[in-house]
């Protein structure tokens, strides 16, 4: 089978894959894996998502970093091509979307069935690749640790990115009155698009100021909800927004920079500090991801949340792929097809 191998650790958007310098390559003869136990399922990929921490991990920089070689990979969407003797949920030929550890940037991947979710017969299949790690996150973190509700004001820093457009439609499903933090015309122009109450362009506009005034007109106390999955001076200025007993969501770090967050601030504040490494919650609450992940697909199918796709990419230009997000060309997320044949027929 074809997949993206990671031989060393480097930037994988340095050079084409297979290149000498490249840290990764497109092998075309990897083995396609047998089904390791009764339970097992064996999915053809359809389309797979590209997160931050699939580039940080294969730079050496995540905080799991697994054996050389690997690969990489984590949310996917495909359709069921084995099954083992003891499988009961699915039946070959399903639909089925899932995240791994690692291995989705390749042409078939393996997984417990009870890792597995059926795709709803009226959801794209792409758009189901790109749900469950982006939203996933966003709804752990707004849903199950901020229990976000109507009326409070939540304020999403890096809004145009797979998890900051995730948690925007996250919490306008949940009612909150939104303000979202982006830089450029088209970003901003599409988070407008999806009735954000408030829009601030980092371009042309000082956040704090124009926050401040957002506040000031609706008559409201303050942010009741920070989501950050940015880091770095952002998230300093942005605690002067917050008011007493806000949340503050700490998504990830895509600024570079880790802040440092006052804990006598914190403490004369009353406000509420949530480290959010969703990943983990698969090996200590996966009854909150599995029901989490559920909710989502009956939103996507729904039509609550839309997925948007920046850019769709083949394995061998993963180099532009990871390229978008570490330049911050995406809007939304960034996948790559497998099967491309499918994956557009998915979208009839």
């Amino acid at each position: 089978m074809e997949a993206l191998v990671c031989r060393k650790l480097g930037d994988p958007t340095a050079t084409k894959p297979g290149s000498p310098d490249s840290p990764v390559e497109v092998s075309k003869t990897h083995p396609i894996p047998s089904l390791n136990s009764d339970t097992a399922v064996r999915v053809r990929v359809i389309a797979t998502s590209l997160n931050y921490a699939n580039y940080l991990q294969i730079l050496g920089k995540y905080q799991e970093k697994p054996p050389l070689p690997f690969i990489p990979g984590s949310d996917y969407s495909g359709i069921v091509d084995a099954i083992g003797p003891a499988v009961t949920k699915f039946r070959v030929g399903d639909r089925v979307c899932s995240f791994a550890d690692l291995g989705s940037f390749a042409q078939f991947i393996v997984a417990d069935q009870s890792r597995l979710f059926l795709v709803p017969e009226r959801c794209d299949m792409v758009a189901a690749a790109a749900l469950p790690v982006a939203f996933g996150t966003s709804h752990v973190a707004l849903v199950h640790r901020a229990r976000l509700t109507s009326s409070q004001v939540l304020l999403v820093l890096g809004a145009a990115g797979g998890v900051g457009l995730a948690a925007v439609q996250i919490g306008k499903v949940c009612g909150a009155i939104v303000i979202a933090v982006a830089r450029g015309t088209e970003k901003i122009q599409l988070l407008k698009s999806m009735g954000v109450d408030h829009v601030v362009d980092l371009g042309t506009e000082n956040v704090i100021s124009s926050v401040k005034e957002f506040i000031k007109t609706r008559k409201l106390r303050g942010v009741d909800v920070l989501y950050d999955p940015v880091g770095g001076k952002l998230t300093k200025e942005s605690m002067k927004v917050l008011k007493w007993g806000a949340q503050i969501l700490v998504i990830g770090f895509a600024s570079g920079e880790i802040p440092v967050i006052p804990a006598n601030i914190a403490l004369v504040k009353n406000w509420t500090v949530h480290g959010l490494y969703w990943g983990s919650y698969r090996i200590h609450q996966p009854n909150v991801l599995e029901d989490s992940i559920k909710e989502l697909l009956s939103w996507l199918s729904r039509g609550l949340i839309t997925i948007h796709i920046s850019h769709t990419y083949s394995l061998s230009q993963a180099d532009l792929a990871f390229g978008d997000l570490k330049d911050r060309k995406a809007i939304g997320k960034v996948m790559i097809s497998l099967d491309h044949k499918t994956a557009m027929s998915s979208k009839l």
